[in-house]
């Protein structure tokens, strides 16, 4: 068994698959944005991004939460550098009376530039848009039930134009779109005062 999951291990390496990470944010002080992440927001106001520790949590004790207000909070490793891949996470919108949303963010070139895919609780929809020198646009939208205060995984696999968005499980949207080619940095994504919480981000690719 040993040597054939090593074979396995040897062929991944050899055809440049790119193994998956998973961040759960429980080894991150809290109190303070996690190391190693760009934490701000697209627009004005004011982001408040924190590791604080939450008792629903998928994976205890920690989760990352968005409690500022902003036109869009924004938060995005700095290490990564994907253009084929994918990004997911699972969130839970807690509170807002503007918006109740809980996204990810992927060929982040900058705060002002990148895809984003989100979920929102109070119009119960899962859009795909792109946000060009702080300008979002959305290129595809499906209406679907999304409860406010219940986890949620949202998923997109992105190679070349194409993108596919999965939402609890289920494909959503397929769509294609031109502004981003190159790689760039993945994270999450909130909007106006919506207060969400993050966990189990994963992402892959090269």
């Amino acid at each position: 068994m040993k040597t054939i999951y090593t074979l396995i291990i040897s062929i991944a390496l050899l055809s440049g698959a790119a193994v998956a990470e998973t961040i759960n944010f429980d080894d991150a002080k809290a109190g303070a944005p996690p190391s190693g992440w760009t934490a701000t927001q697209t627009g004005s106001g004011t982001a408040k991004w924190a590791i604080e520790k939450d008792e629903s949590a998928p994976s205890k004790p920690n989760v990352l939460k968005q409690s500022g207000q902003a036109t869009f909070p924004v938060c995005f490793k700095n290490n990564t550098n994907i253009k084929d891949g994918f990004v997911e996470v699972q969130f839970k919108p807690v509170a807002g009376k503007e918006d109740q949303a809980g996204g990810v963010i992927w060929r982040v070139q900058d705060a002002n530039n990148y895809y984003i895919s989100r979920a929102n609780a109070l119009e119960d929809n899962v859009t795909i848009y792109h946000t060009i020198n702080g300008k979002r646009v959305a290129f595809k939208n499906i209406n679907t039930k999304v409860t406010s205060g219940v986890w949620h995984t949202l998923r997109v696999d992105f190679a070349g134009n194409k993108f596919t968005v999965t939402f609890d499980g289920n494909k959503v949207i397929e769509a294609t779109d031109e502004s981003f080619a190159n790689a760039g940095k993945v994270g999450v994504w909130t909007k106006a005062d919506s207060v969400t919480l993050f966990d189990d981000f994963s992402f892959s690719g090269k």
